[in-house]
């Protein structure tokens, strides 16, 4: 391996972003790849009213470039993006990125290297690759009978058409996750009508929605210990605290949770509606869903949750299984992505010619959440098992690049020929995780977007201290020697 290795970036999202900057920094060559025409991943894909960040913004923001001037706790999208779009200019990495150029082709070469092809027909090589392709980039559509004949504007809450006037019409949304929660809290003082389709009611956390005043940002630009005591204390009490105690359903976290939204659902004074939107399985066992706005939303006179199924979708509106047709002038599917998709519809080809879709074709899954069997010097950040479920996905992120690097550093060193895991160990870490995952508060009875074919939460089902002490040292006994 060369002293100077070079590296091939997929993807100009968070994690891309923290990639190309530590590499810059460690001088390594790097190219990164970008299907679309700017940085921002998620938070350039995701542009619907409403959107907002569900953590608190100051963990939402990478450990060496914090942010005094977050606008709120939670902050909105548009202000999330700008602060990639920030980080990444300020740090020089833009010209390193080849925009609107989607890597199509990932090979392993003879000469143990990676050959990446674009869409463009651009041919370079690599000693490794870093994939940032993140889970909430391919729109899931709803399997709903006639879902084309919809004869109004209709579009998924990644694809939103802000050419489409909204004031006063009759707006349909399918879908009460997080996306559809932030949609109904913006739209509800807006529409003439809102017609919100509620498959399964969920546990909506209240929270106030705090801005940060002019004096206390002021105090974060001046002071940069202080900033950085919150952003310490924020992402503790959050990874720590709250994420790795509502992996156990029967916490007393859980259990404050529920006792936050049941005082919030008393209060509503609509008996009819209170029993619509009041969840039936444990809190925690779907995502979270965090609100400042979505309880006062739902009373309004021009809103209305619906919970009798789908039947199918006519071209005035939708036509649910009592019979009725909801006459729509707009129609929004807030049904989340396709999360299992990763890298598709890269191909990605390995040692030997193993194909990633072959090894995949049950379902993702990947050695520590970083690395995979049968392809050397491939890493994945935020990729399959990771702690997307309730952690900080940036600190998740800067942790398993570290990871990556000390391989990096072993490879180059001569420790390690290449840096690729063992089948036997990547069964053994496989077959951890899914009798852990069998006992978190994510496998108590729901049906959610944690869930694998088999009904098994995919996501990282260990505390976060067990996360931060395997990234920071990769069990070399576990990798090809």
């Amino acid at each position: 391996m060369r002293e100077n290795p070079t590296f091939g970036i997929i993807g100009a999202g968070m994690s891309d972003i923290l990639a190309a900057i530590k590499l810059q920094e460690a001088g390594y060559g790097f190219t990164v790849f970008e299907k679309a025409d700017r940085v921002g991943g998620t938070w350039r894909e995701n542009t619907y009213p409403g959107i907002a960040c569900d953590v608190p913004s100051h963990i939402y923001s990478y450990s060496f470039a914090l942010n005094p001037e977050w606008s709120h706790f939670a902050s909105p999208g548009a202000e999330i993006q700008q602060y990639f779009e920030r980080v990444a200019h300020s740090y020089g990495i833009d010209d390193d990125i080849r925009f609107s150029d989607p890597v199509v082709r990932c090979t392993w070469t003879a000469d143990d290297r990676w050959e990446l092809e674009t869409g463009s027909g651009h041919v370079e090589t690599f000693d490794f690759v870093i994939a940032a392709t993140g889970i909430l980039h391919h729109p899931k559509l709803p399997d709903i009978e006639g879902l084309d004949s919809f004869a109004g504007p209709m579009f998924h809450s990644a694809r939103w058409d802000h050419d489409v006037p909204l004031d006063d019409r009759r707006i349909g949304l399918i879908g009460t996750g997080s996306t559809g929660v932030q949609i109904t809290g913006a739209l509800a003082p807006r529409a003439g009508h809102l017609s919100v389709f509620q498959r399964t009611a969920q546990w909506v956390v209240p929270v106030e929605q705090v801005a940060y005043t002019e004096a206390q940002k002021e105090e974060f630009r001046t002071d940069a210990d202080q900033l950085e005591e919150l952003h310490e204390n924020l992402q503790r009490e959050f990874n720590d605290g709250f994420g790795t105690s509502i992996l156990d359903g029967d916490s007393e976290m859980v259990d404050g949770i529920e006792a936050r939204c049941r005082a919030e659902l008393a209060a509503i004074p609509d008996d009819e509606l209170r029993a619509r939107i009041t969840p039936t399985y444990r809190a925690g066992c779907k995502r979270l869903v965090i609100s400042h706005n979505w309880y006062e939303a739902v009373q309004r006179d021009t809103v209305e949750i619906v919970t009798d199924a789908i039947e199918r979708i006519e071209p005035t509106g939708v036509r649910t299984a009592d019979g009725l047709l909801h006459e729509l002038d707009v129609l929004v599917l807030a049904t989340g992505f396709k999360v299992d998709a990763f890298m598709r519809p890269m191909t990605i080809t390995g040692a030997d010619g193993v194909d990633l879709d072959d090894v995949w074709a049950q379902r993702p899954s990947a050695y520590m959440a970083v690395t995979v069997p049968d392809f050397p010097n491939f890493f994945m950040l935020n990729g399959p098992n990771s702690p997307v479920g309730n952690f900080s996905l940036i600190q998740t992120a800067e942790l398993q690049f570290e990871y990556a690097m000390d391989l990096v550093g072993r490879v180059v060193a001569g420790q390690l020929e290449q840096a690729v895991p063992t089948d036997e160990a990547a069964r053994r870490f496989e077959e951890e995780r899914v009798e852990a995952a069998k006992g978190t508060v994510w496998a108590t009875g729901c049906n959610s977007w944690y869930l694998d074919d088999r009904g098994i939460p995919f996501a990282w089902p260990f505390p976060f201290e067990r996360f931060r002490r395997e990234m920071a040292e990769p069990r070399l006994g576990d990798y090809e020697s």
